[in-house]
């Protein structure tokens, strides 16, 4: 794949590219794409919490009943 830049964006990657020990200007456009990659996952990721139905409040009171729980669980086991 080959990009086109004007000159000041292609400055400002060999800038990134020698401040931020990249070897190459193919490895910081990498690093950009990836980076945008992970974001639009978890935008997705959290659109898709939103959707999945109604929450319960994750307090003391809900973590302690999961303790309370495996508590249970264990005096059966053991």
């Amino acid at each position: 794949m080959n990009i086109s830049l004007p000159d000041d964006l292609k400055e400002f990657i060999d800038q990134q590219v020698a401040e931020n020990s990249f070897m190459t200007s193919s490895e910081y456009i990498r690093s950009l794409v990836r980076k945008e990659h992970a974001v639009a996952k978890l935008r997705a990721m959290i659109l898709e919490g939103m959707s999945s139905g109604p929450t319960i409040p994750m307090d003391e009171t809900y973590f302690e009943s999961k303790r309370e729980r495996l508590r249970q669980a264990v005096k059966k086991a053991g």
